[in-house]
Protein backbone atom coordinates (compact mmCIF):
# COMPACT_ATOMS: atom_id res chain seq x y z
CA UNK A 1 0.00 0.00 0.00
CA UNK A 2 1.42 3.32 -0.77
CA UNK A 3 1.61 6.78 1.47
CA UNK A 4 0.66 9.89 0.97
CA UNK A 5 2.89 12.41 3.27
CA UNK A 6 1.93 16.33 3.92
CA UNK A 7 3.87 18.56 6.44
CA UNK A 8 1.91 20.26 9.25
CA UNK A 9 2.88 23.06 11.60
CA UNK A 10 1.48 22.17 14.70
CA UNK A 11 3.49 22.38 17.95
CA UNK A 12 2.90 19.48 19.67
CA UNK A 13 3.11 19.36 24.21
CA UNK A 14 6.71 19.22 24.93
CA UNK A 15 5.67 16.04 27.07
CA UNK A 16 4.77 14.37 23.87
CA UNK A 17 7.47 16.09 21.45
CA UNK A 18 10.07 14.53 24.59
CA UNK A 19 8.53 11.15 24.58
CA UNK A 20 8.98 10.87 20.79
CA UNK A 21 12.25 12.29 20.03
CA UNK A 22 13.60 9.62 23.07
CA UNK A 23 12.28 6.48 21.32
CA UNK A 24 14.04 7.68 17.59
CA UNK A 25 16.89 8.15 19.67
CA UNK A 26 16.65 5.03 21.15
CA UNK A 27 16.59 3.51 17.60
CA UNK A 28 12.74 2.99 17.14
CA UNK A 29 9.74 4.96 15.05
CA UNK A 30 7.25 7.04 16.71
CA UNK A 31 4.37 8.55 16.13
CA UNK A 32 1.13 10.47 17.40
CA UNK A 33 -1.69 8.37 15.41
CA UNK A 34 -5.16 8.69 15.49
CA UNK A 35 -7.79 11.17 16.29
CA UNK A 36 -5.33 13.53 17.25
CA UNK A 37 -3.62 13.53 13.64
CA UNK A 38 -6.96 13.95 12.51
CA UNK A 39 -7.99 16.83 14.84
CA UNK A 40 -4.97 19.26 13.43
CA UNK A 41 -5.66 18.72 10.04
CA UNK A 42 -9.29 19.78 10.50
CA UNK A 43 -8.00 22.80 13.12
CA UNK A 44 -8.86 21.14 16.30
CA UNK A 45 -6.86 21.78 19.21
CA UNK A 46 -6.49 17.71 20.27
CA UNK A 47 -7.44 16.88 23.45
CA UNK A 48 -5.10 14.46 24.32
CA UNK A 49 -2.69 12.30 21.95
CA UNK A 50 -1.93 8.42 20.98
CA UNK A 51 1.48 7.16 20.68
CA UNK A 52 2.95 4.43 19.01
CA UNK A 53 5.67 3.23 18.28
CA UNK A 54 7.79 0.20 16.73
CA UNK A 55 9.08 -0.75 20.30
CA UNK A 56 7.86 -3.39 22.22
CA UNK A 57 6.64 -3.02 25.69
CA UNK A 58 10.09 -4.19 27.38
CA UNK A 59 12.05 -2.01 25.08
CA UNK A 60 9.62 1.22 25.89
CA UNK A 61 10.12 0.32 29.49
CA UNK A 62 14.30 0.00 28.76
CA UNK A 63 14.00 3.78 26.76
CA UNK A 64 12.40 5.68 29.52
CA UNK A 65 13.39 3.25 32.86
CA UNK A 66 10.80 1.17 34.82
CA UNK A 67 10.14 4.20 37.45
CA UNK A 68 8.56 6.48 34.96
CA UNK A 69 6.44 2.99 32.91
CA UNK A 70 3.71 1.95 34.30
CA UNK A 71 2.50 -1.70 32.20
CA UNK A 72 -1.29 -0.24 31.98
CA UNK A 73 -2.27 -2.70 28.96
CA UNK A 74 1.25 -4.44 28.41
CA UNK A 75 -0.73 -7.65 27.13
CA UNK A 76 -2.35 -5.16 24.14
CA UNK A 77 1.56 -3.60 24.33
CA UNK A 78 0.67 -0.41 26.10
CA UNK A 79 2.81 1.06 28.93
CA UNK A 80 2.02 4.27 30.21
CA UNK A 81 5.28 6.52 30.27
CA UNK A 82 5.50 9.87 32.46
CA UNK A 83 6.72 12.14 30.49
CA UNK A 84 7.74 16.07 31.35
CA UNK A 85 5.57 14.60 34.33
CA UNK A 86 2.62 14.05 31.92
CA UNK A 87 1.13 10.57 31.89
CA UNK A 88 0.86 9.23 28.02
CA UNK A 89 0.07 5.57 26.62
CA UNK A 90 2.47 4.22 24.11
CA UNK A 91 1.43 1.22 22.05
CA UNK A 92 4.11 -1.09 20.30
CA UNK A 93 2.78 -1.35 16.70
CA UNK A 94 0.34 -4.25 16.24
CA UNK A 95 -1.97 -6.32 13.75
CA UNK A 96 -5.10 -8.10 15.55
CA UNK A 97 -6.13 -11.84 15.51
CA UNK A 98 -9.41 -12.24 15.13
CA UNK A 99 -12.96 -11.24 16.87
CA UNK A 100 -15.18 -13.28 18.32
CA UNK A 101 -17.19 -10.94 20.61
CA UNK A 102 -17.40 -8.16 18.51
CA UNK A 103 -15.19 -6.16 20.83
CA UNK A 104 -11.74 -8.06 21.97
CA UNK A 105 -8.89 -9.37 19.25
CA UNK A 106 -8.47 -13.39 20.62
CA UNK A 107 -5.05 -12.47 19.79
CA UNK A 108 -2.55 -9.46 19.50
CA UNK A 109 0.96 -9.88 17.49
CA UNK A 110 2.93 -6.67 17.44
CA UNK A 111 4.92 -5.80 14.31
CA UNK A 112 7.79 -3.57 13.48
CA UNK A 113 5.61 -2.84 10.17
CA UNK A 114 3.57 1.24 10.61
CA UNK A 115 1.65 0.25 7.49
CA UNK A 116 0.32 -3.01 9.59
CA UNK A 117 -0.54 -1.02 12.39
CA UNK A 118 -2.86 1.70 10.69
CA UNK A 119 -4.72 -1.06 8.32
CA UNK A 120 -6.19 -2.65 11.96
CA UNK A 121 -7.68 0.85 12.54
CA UNK A 122 -11.09 2.12 12.50
CA UNK A 123 -11.97 4.73 9.71
CA UNK A 124 -9.55 6.57 7.52
CA UNK A 125 -9.62 9.85 8.94
CA UNK A 126 -8.65 8.06 12.36
CA UNK A 127 -5.81 6.00 10.18
CA UNK A 128 -3.15 8.98 10.09
CA UNK A 129 0.59 9.19 11.49
CA UNK A 130 2.17 12.41 12.85
CA UNK A 131 6.05 12.11 13.16
CA UNK A 132 7.75 14.71 15.24
CA UNK A 133 8.66 16.44 12.17
CA UNK A 134 5.31 17.35 11.39
CA UNK A 135 4.96 14.92 8.43
CA UNK A 136 1.61 13.24 8.10
CA UNK A 137 1.30 9.42 7.00
CA UNK A 138 -1.48 8.67 5.41
CA UNK A 139 -1.65 4.80 3.93
CA UNK A 140 -5.44 4.61 3.68
CA UNK A 141 -6.59 7.96 2.03
CA UNK A 142 -7.85 9.38 5.13
CA UNK A 143 -6.50 12.97 3.81
CA UNK A 144 -8.45 12.86 0.97
CA UNK A 145 -11.84 11.95 2.98
CA UNK A 146 -11.07 14.78 5.77
CA UNK A 147 -11.04 17.34 2.57
CA UNK A 148 -14.00 15.48 1.12
CA UNK A 149 -15.78 14.89 4.61
CA UNK A 150 -16.25 12.14 4.00
CA UNK A 151 -16.05 8.88 6.77
CA UNK A 152 -15.25 5.60 5.58
CA UNK A 153 -13.87 2.24 7.22
CA UNK A 154 -10.17 1.15 6.88
CA UNK A 155 -10.82 -1.22 4.21
CA UNK A 156 -13.85 -3.81 4.45
CA UNK A 157 -16.55 -2.43 6.83
CA UNK A 158 -18.44 -5.53 7.50
CA UNK A 159 -15.24 -6.66 9.15
CA UNK A 160 -14.06 -3.52 10.94
CA UNK A 161 -17.47 -3.32 12.48
CA UNK A 162 -17.41 -7.08 13.48
CA UNK A 163 -14.41 -6.55 15.19
CA UNK A 164 -15.65 -4.35 17.61
CA UNK A 165 -19.51 -3.21 17.21
CA UNK A 166 -18.59 0.29 19.36
CA UNK A 167 -17.10 1.46 15.63
CA UNK A 168 -20.57 1.43 14.57
CA UNK A 169 -21.71 4.22 17.39
CA UNK A 170 -18.02 6.14 16.73
CA UNK A 171 -18.66 6.69 13.22
CA UNK A 172 -22.01 8.00 14.29
CA UNK A 173 -20.49 10.09 16.76
CA UNK A 174 -18.11 11.59 14.03
CA UNK A 175 -20.85 12.62 11.65
CA UNK A 176 -22.60 14.15 14.62
CA UNK A 177 -19.56 16.30 15.67
CA UNK A 178 -18.00 17.05 12.55
CA UNK A 179 -20.92 16.44 10.06
CA UNK A 180 -19.21 14.07 7.94
CA UNK A 181 -21.36 12.24 5.29
CA UNK A 182 -20.94 8.83 5.84
CA UNK A 183 -19.77 6.72 2.68
CA UNK A 184 -22.28 4.18 1.37
CA UNK A 185 -21.08 1.10 1.98
CA UNK A 186 -20.10 2.01 5.24
CA UNK A 187 -23.54 3.26 6.14
CA UNK A 188 -25.43 0.10 4.89
CA UNK A 189 -22.90 -1.77 6.86
CA UNK A 190 -24.04 -0.10 9.82
CA UNK A 191 -27.20 -0.54 9.53
CA UNK A 192 -26.81 -3.95 8.91
CA UNK A 193 -24.82 -4.99 11.77
CA UNK A 194 -27.04 -2.54 14.34
CA UNK A 195 -27.91 -5.77 16.22
CA UNK A 196 -24.57 -6.24 17.39
CA UNK A 197 -24.67 -3.28 19.47
CA UNK A 198 -26.53 -6.08 22.13
CA UNK A 199 -23.43 -7.11 22.34
CA UNK A 200 -21.85 -4.43 23.68
CA UNK A 201 -21.58 -3.12 28.16
CA UNK A 202 -24.14 -0.11 28.34
CA UNK A 203 -21.21 2.02 29.68
CA UNK A 204 -19.45 1.77 26.20
CA UNK A 205 -22.93 2.50 24.65
CA UNK A 206 -23.66 5.59 26.79
CA UNK A 207 -19.97 7.15 26.84
CA UNK A 208 -20.31 7.57 22.72
CA UNK A 209 -23.66 8.03 23.00
CA UNK A 210 -23.44 10.77 25.34
CA UNK A 211 -20.97 12.50 22.83
CA UNK A 212 -23.00 11.82 20.43
CA UNK A 213 -25.96 13.91 20.93
CA UNK A 214 -24.09 16.73 21.91
CA UNK A 215 -22.49 16.78 18.22
CA UNK A 216 -23.74 20.06 16.13
CA UNK A 217 -25.41 17.32 13.46
CA UNK A 218 -26.82 15.24 15.90
CA UNK A 219 -30.23 15.89 14.49
CA UNK A 220 -29.68 14.65 10.91
CA UNK A 221 -27.78 11.40 12.31
CA UNK A 222 -30.34 10.65 14.66
CA UNK A 223 -32.85 10.72 12.41
CA UNK A 224 -31.04 8.97 9.66
CA UNK A 225 -30.15 6.31 11.76
CA UNK A 226 -32.78 5.92 13.88
CA UNK A 227 -33.50 2.44 13.67
CA UNK A 228 -29.67 2.04 14.92
CA UNK A 229 -30.49 3.62 18.11
CA UNK A 230 -33.83 1.80 18.82
CA UNK A 231 -31.13 -1.44 19.53
CA UNK A 232 -31.02 0.00 22.82
CA UNK A 233 -33.39 2.79 23.24
CA UNK A 234 -36.71 0.69 22.41
CA UNK A 235 -38.40 3.09 23.44
CA UNK A 236 -38.19 5.91 21.27
CA UNK A 237 -39.57 3.44 18.40
CA UNK A 238 -43.10 4.40 18.58
CA UNK A 239 -42.07 8.39 19.11
CA UNK A 240 -41.45 7.97 14.95
CA UNK A 241 -44.26 9.00 12.76
CA UNK A 242 -46.68 9.54 15.62
CA UNK A 243 -48.88 12.74 14.74
CA UNK A 244 -50.01 14.94 17.93
CA UNK A 245 -53.36 16.37 16.32
CA UNK A 246 -52.71 19.52 18.14
CA UNK A 247 -52.46 23.21 16.69
CA UNK A 248 -49.59 23.57 18.80
CA UNK A 249 -47.06 21.42 17.44
CA UNK A 250 -46.36 21.27 13.09
CA UNK A 251 -43.87 18.36 13.54
CA UNK A 252 -44.89 14.09 14.79
CA UNK A 253 -43.23 13.58 18.45
CA UNK A 254 -39.83 12.35 16.90
CA UNK A 255 -39.08 15.43 14.93
CA UNK A 256 -40.42 17.72 17.53
CA UNK A 257 -37.39 16.24 19.45
CA UNK A 258 -34.69 16.50 16.99
CA UNK A 259 -35.99 20.21 16.30
CA UNK A 260 -35.98 20.77 20.10
CA UNK A 261 -32.51 19.26 20.35
CA UNK A 262 -31.02 22.15 17.62
CA UNK A 263 -32.44 24.67 20.11
CA UNK A 264 -30.70 23.72 23.37
CA UNK A 265 -26.99 23.82 24.26
CA UNK A 266 -24.76 20.65 23.81
CA UNK A 267 -24.69 19.09 27.05
CA UNK A 268 -25.26 16.12 28.29
CA UNK A 269 -28.14 16.78 31.07
CA UNK A 270 -30.22 19.35 28.33
CA UNK A 271 -29.44 16.82 25.33
CA UNK A 272 -30.81 13.83 27.77
CA UNK A 273 -33.63 15.74 29.05
CA UNK A 274 -34.75 17.13 25.73
CA UNK A 275 -34.39 13.67 23.73
CA UNK A 276 -36.91 11.86 26.29
CA UNK A 277 -38.95 14.88 27.81
CA UNK A 278 -41.36 13.81 25.19
CA UNK A 279 -40.97 10.05 25.11
CA UNK A 280 -44.14 9.11 26.92
CA UNK A 281 -46.42 10.48 24.64
CA UNK A 282 -47.64 8.01 22.55
CA UNK A 283 -48.99 5.88 25.32
CA UNK A 284 -50.68 9.03 26.64
CA UNK A 285 -52.58 9.90 23.54
CA UNK A 286 -56.31 10.97 23.23
CA UNK A 287 -58.50 12.99 20.97
CA UNK A 288 -60.28 15.11 22.43
CA UNK A 289 -64.42 15.95 20.95
CA UNK A 290 -63.15 18.96 19.10
CA UNK A 291 -60.67 16.41 17.67
CA UNK A 292 -57.58 17.61 19.37
CA UNK A 293 -55.10 15.61 20.26
CA UNK A 294 -54.17 15.46 24.04
CA UNK A 295 -51.20 13.56 26.43
CA UNK A 296 -52.41 14.39 29.78
CA UNK A 297 -50.08 13.17 31.96
CA UNK A 298 -46.60 12.88 29.59
CA UNK A 299 -44.20 14.54 32.21
CA UNK A 300 -44.35 11.84 34.63
CA UNK A 301 -44.76 9.02 32.17
CA UNK A 302 -41.47 10.40 30.32
CA UNK A 303 -39.99 11.28 33.43
CA UNK A 304 -40.38 7.35 34.62
CA UNK A 305 -39.35 5.70 31.75
CA UNK A 306 -36.06 8.13 31.65
CA UNK A 307 -35.44 6.77 34.87
CA UNK A 308 -35.60 3.69 33.66
CA UNK A 309 -33.67 4.12 30.36
CA UNK A 310 -31.06 5.94 32.36
CA UNK A 311 -30.87 3.38 34.62
CA UNK A 312 -30.43 0.26 32.61
CA UNK A 313 -27.54 2.45 30.66
CA UNK A 314 -25.84 3.18 34.29
CA UNK A 315 -25.40 6.34 33.74
CA UNK A 316 -24.13 8.24 37.02
CA UNK A 317 -26.80 9.50 40.24
CA UNK A 318 -26.50 13.12 39.00
CA UNK A 319 -26.64 12.91 35.57
CA UNK A 320 -30.00 10.83 35.87
CA UNK A 321 -31.66 12.88 38.61
CA UNK A 322 -31.18 16.09 37.33
CA UNK A 323 -32.82 14.77 33.73
CA UNK A 324 -35.52 13.21 35.43
CA UNK A 325 -36.66 16.14 37.38
CA UNK A 326 -36.37 18.28 33.97
CA UNK A 327 -38.51 16.29 32.01
CA UNK A 328 -40.44 16.39 34.92
CA UNK A 329 -41.18 19.34 35.24
CA UNK A 330 -41.07 20.40 31.19
CA UNK A 331 -44.36 21.51 31.11
CA UNK A 332 -44.40 23.29 34.46
CA UNK A 333 -45.32 27.19 34.14
CA UNK A 334 -42.83 29.74 34.44
CA UNK A 335 -45.46 32.36 35.22
CA UNK A 336 -43.02 36.12 35.26
CA UNK A 337 -43.83 37.21 38.66
CA UNK A 338 -41.37 37.52 41.37
CA UNK A 339 -43.15 34.86 43.68
CA UNK A 340 -43.62 32.31 41.01
CA UNK A 341 -40.03 32.67 40.45
CA UNK A 342 -38.90 32.87 44.54
CA UNK A 343 -41.35 29.47 44.72
CA UNK A 344 -39.35 27.56 41.39
CA UNK A 345 -36.26 28.02 43.04
CA UNK A 346 -37.39 27.17 46.39
CA UNK A 347 -38.52 24.10 44.23
CA UNK A 348 -35.59 23.18 42.65
CA UNK A 349 -32.34 25.43 43.15
CA UNK A 350 -30.84 28.12 40.90
CA UNK A 351 -29.13 26.04 38.77
CA UNK A 352 -32.07 23.63 37.69
CA UNK A 353 -34.34 26.27 37.09
CA UNK A 354 -31.99 27.74 34.96
CA UNK A 355 -31.37 24.28 33.33
CA UNK A 356 -35.48 24.00 32.84
CA UNK A 357 -35.70 27.37 31.45
CA UNK A 358 -33.31 26.24 28.67
CA UNK A 359 -35.43 23.05 28.64
CA UNK A 360 -38.78 24.85 28.12
CA UNK A 361 -37.30 27.50 25.53
CA UNK A 362 -36.34 24.59 23.46
CA UNK A 363 -39.65 22.78 23.35
CA UNK A 364 -41.77 25.52 22.48
CA UNK A 365 -39.23 26.81 20.26
CA UNK A 366 -40.24 23.38 18.33
CA UNK A 367 -43.98 24.11 18.25
CA UNK A 368 -46.29 26.03 16.08
CA UNK A 369 -46.22 30.07 16.30
CA UNK A 370 -48.91 29.63 18.27
CA UNK A 371 -46.68 29.25 21.19
CA UNK A 372 -44.23 31.69 20.30
CA UNK A 373 -45.69 34.25 22.78
CA UNK A 374 -44.37 31.97 25.65
CA UNK A 375 -40.99 32.34 24.78
CA UNK A 376 -41.01 36.04 25.64
CA UNK A 377 -42.72 34.90 29.08
CA UNK A 378 -39.68 32.85 29.62
CA UNK A 379 -37.17 36.15 28.78
CA UNK A 380 -39.39 38.20 31.55
CA UNK A 381 -39.34 35.33 33.95
CA UNK A 382 -35.50 34.80 33.78
CA UNK A 383 -34.88 38.77 34.29
CA UNK A 384 -36.83 38.56 37.26
CA UNK A 385 -34.93 35.20 38.44
CA UNK A 386 -31.29 37.83 37.62
CA UNK A 387 -33.05 40.35 39.95
CA UNK A 388 -33.83 37.52 42.33
CA UNK A 389 -30.16 36.07 42.78
CA UNK A 390 -28.88 39.60 42.35
CA UNK A 391 -30.77 40.96 45.24
CA UNK A 392 -30.24 37.84 47.14
CA UNK A 393 -33.89 37.67 47.78
CA UNK A 394 -35.06 34.78 50.02
CA UNK A 395 -35.80 31.69 48.80
CA UNK A 396 -34.45 28.50 51.38
CA UNK A 397 -34.37 28.05 54.82
CA UNK A 398 -31.12 29.02 54.87
CA UNK A 399 -31.64 32.35 53.69
CA UNK A 400 -34.53 33.22 56.69
CA UNK A 401 -33.00 35.64 59.07
CA UNK A 402 -34.60 33.31 61.76
CA UNK A 403 -33.53 29.59 62.20
CA UNK A 404 -34.54 26.84 64.57
CA UNK A 405 -32.66 28.12 67.54
CA UNK A 406 -34.94 31.50 67.59
CA UNK A 407 -38.16 29.61 67.56
CA UNK A 408 -37.08 27.33 70.10
CA UNK A 409 -35.90 30.78 72.61
CA UNK A 410 -39.71 31.92 71.81
CA UNK A 411 -40.89 28.63 73.48
CA UNK A 412 -41.72 26.44 70.59
CA UNK A 413 -40.79 23.08 71.71
CA UNK A 414 -38.00 21.52 69.43
CA UNK A 415 -39.26 18.78 67.12
CA UNK A 416 -41.74 18.47 63.89
CA UNK A 417 -43.67 21.89 64.70
CA UNK A 418 -40.18 23.73 64.02
CA UNK A 419 -40.30 22.62 60.75
CA UNK A 420 -43.85 23.03 60.02
CA UNK A 421 -43.63 26.87 61.27
CA UNK A 422 -40.18 27.71 59.40
CA UNK A 423 -41.72 26.55 56.16
CA UNK A 424 -45.07 28.44 56.59
CA UNK A 425 -42.72 31.52 57.07
CA UNK A 426 -40.56 30.46 54.28
CA UNK A 427 -44.03 30.01 51.73
CA UNK A 428 -45.38 34.00 53.22
CA UNK A 429 -42.06 35.12 52.04
CA UNK A 430 -42.13 33.77 49.26
CA UNK A 431 -45.46 34.90 48.24
CA UNK A 432 -44.54 38.54 49.38
CA UNK A 433 -46.84 38.73 52.12
CA UNK A 434 -44.25 38.45 54.76
CA UNK A 435 -41.22 40.45 54.91
CA UNK A 436 -37.58 38.68 55.62
CA UNK A 437 -36.52 40.55 58.47
CA UNK A 438 -36.20 39.09 61.96
CA UNK A 439 -38.52 40.84 64.40
CA UNK A 440 -41.32 40.39 61.52
CA UNK A 441 -40.13 36.59 61.42
CA UNK A 442 -40.04 35.77 65.02
CA UNK A 443 -43.92 37.61 65.71
CA UNK A 444 -45.53 35.89 62.97
CA UNK A 445 -43.89 32.58 64.54
CA UNK A 446 -45.32 33.11 67.90
CA UNK A 447 -48.58 34.12 66.18
CA UNK A 448 -48.37 30.86 64.42
CA UNK A 449 -47.54 28.68 67.37
CA UNK A 450 -50.61 30.57 69.62
CA UNK A 451 -53.17 29.18 66.58
CA UNK A 452 -51.11 25.79 66.83
CA UNK A 453 -52.32 25.68 70.75
CA UNK A 454 -55.50 26.60 70.52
Amino acid sequence: MSSEKIHVDHKLPKAIESLLVRLRDGGFEAYVVGGAVRDILIGKEPDDYDVTTSAEPREVIQVFGEKFCHPTGISHGTVTVISEGVPVEVTTFRVDGDYLDFRHPEEVRFTRSLEEDIKRRDFTINALALSPDGTVIDFCGGIKDLERRLLRTVGDPKERFTEDALRILRGLRFASEHGFRIEEETSREMISLKDSLSALSVERIWKEFSRLICGTYCAPVLRRYFDIFTVFLPEIAPMRGFEQHNPHHIFDVWEHTLAAMTYVPPTVVLRTAILFHDIGKPSCFEIGQDGIGHFRGHPKVSAAMADTILTRLKVDTDTRETVILLVKAHDVPLDPLMKNVRRRLAQYGEERVRLLLEVKRADISAHSMKSAYRLSELSSFEVLLDQAIREQQCFSFSSMNVNGKDLIELGIPAGVRIGSIKKQLLNEIIDGNLENEKTALLQRAQAIWKECQQ
